[in-house]
């Protein structure tokens, strides 16, 4: 309010002073051209040219009035194309989204052809007619995309991986996506999509030799990537010996990958354990038992006792005697002490068994041991207890869940 005040001040100021001047020097202003005289006095003039100039002003803002309305009206104006590619484009995103792809297609490829940066709106038609089933559209879309903005071939390349993968079309995706990562080798989102398909493909050599790069841009969290490294360890180890069908070249797999391991993961459980089995599977079993007995000596890992009790060495009764000396240690652990019954069951020890199962029962009902338990009273005649205890391990097998009883009708 003070400000209107000061303001309406300073025009009465700025008027009077101008009173003044024109009454004290009214000035004279002549211009002559070719014959042709004008002459008034200075204020005359001056407010002549105010009046031209208000004049123009005006006859300007009608104009632009005039052609905005052309403009709105003429269904082909510039103005109207870029309204309806807007609309188009918003619309299309949010159907996209939505997963109506027929009228998401339809709309972003209105979109795109009105965009002078259509990149987003053709990539999402080409999702759109991917999942309409129209592969060869799609990918002509993505050509588009490429050609009318090179510079985003990361990502149209991105794009097509998933376009390729959701057809089904999984080494094609891989190829893509490694071929990327070949061109920007330091991309988190290429690294985190080829470390995903890798897995799912299980191509294990090509997870290890990605690991570095993976480390290096930190697309995971330390713990991650030790368990990616060991998931993929375990994995070659397994494939080493299944893709072979003569014993002997499996056995000379398995040795050169176990070779090539660091100490620090040959020491790992998981994978010594994989190991292990692999060495049993192929028929070498009391190496398998002694590589599993040295490193039981150094720490009791439940996955290797597992296994301990189900790998057969050269002498059963010393390895029985072995396990036993581990009691002490743990006596309520129940993977130790089935491990001891199926040491007893190989040493042909059956009511050591029986007792080794029942007392691992006490401190863990697990499926495997009611089973294991259960197939020894059989053999053993005693049936009742055996159909117990087989039922109670289906239970647990299905996750606890009581089985409905058979209706009398």
């Amino acid at each position: 309010m003070k400000r209107a005040y000061l303001f309406i001040l300073l025009a009465i100021v700025i008027a009077a002073a101008v009173g003044v001047m024109m009454t004290q020097h009214t000035g004279y202003v002549l211009l002559a051209w070719k014959g042709y005289r004008f002459e008034s006095s200075l204020w005359v003039f001056l407010a002549i040219l105010a009046v031209i100039g208000v004049a123009l002003y005006a006859i300007r803002l009608l104009l632009t009035m005039l052609l905005i309305s052309a403009g709105v009206l003429n269904p082909w104006s510039s103005l109207n194309r870029r309204r309806r590619a807007r609309i188009a484009a918003e619309k299309g995103m949010l159907e996209l989204a939505e997963g109506r792809w027929e009228a998401a297609l339809r709309h972003l490829k209105l979109a795109a052809r009105d965009n002078p940066q259509p990149l987003v709106y053709l990539l999402g038609a080409a999702q759109a007619a991917e999942r309409l089933g129209h592969s060869e559209e799609a990918e002509s879309y993505l050509e588009q995309a490429l050609a009318r903005q090179p510079k985003a071939e990361l990502a149209v390349a991105l794009t097509h991986a998933e376009l390729q993968w959701y057809r089904d079309d999984r080494f094609a995706a891989q190829e893509t996506l490694m071929a990327m990562q070949h061109n920007y080798p330091t991309n988190k989102e290429v690294l985190e999509r080829l470390q995903h398909v890798l897995q799912i493909q299980e191509d294990w050599p090509t997870v290890l030799s990605l690991l570095p790069a993976l480390r290096k841009a930190k697309t995971m969290t330390p713990e991650q990537l030790d368990e990616l490294e060991r998931k993929a360890w375990i994995g070659r180890i397994e494939q080493s010996c299944e893709l072979e069908s003569d014993k002997q070249l499996a056995r000379e797999k398995l040795q050169q990958a176990w070779k090539q391991l660091s100490n620090s993961l040959r020491h790992d459980p998981a994978i010594l354990a994989a190991y292990s089995f692999e060495l049993h599977r192929l028929g070498s079993s009391n190496e398998a038992e002694q590589l599993l007995r040295q490193a039981l000596k150094q720490s009791l890992n439940n996955r290797l006792i597992e296994l301990y009790g189900r790998i057969p060495g050269s002498d059963l009764a010393k390895q029985l005697q072995l396990a036993e000396s581990w009691l002490p240690q743990q006596p309520n652990n129940p993977i130790l002490l089935r491990c001891l019954a199926r040491l007893c069951v190989k040493n042909q020890l059956w009511g050591k068994a029986k007792d080794y199962f029942e007392r691992s029962l006490q401190h863990a009902r697990q499926a495997q041991t009611c089973v294991e338990l259960a197939q020894l009273l059989g053999e053993l005649g005693e049936t009742q207890r055996s159909n117990q205890l087989f039922s109670e391990g289906l239970q647990l097998t299905a996750g606890g869940q009581q089985l409905p009883a058979p209706s009398d009708s």
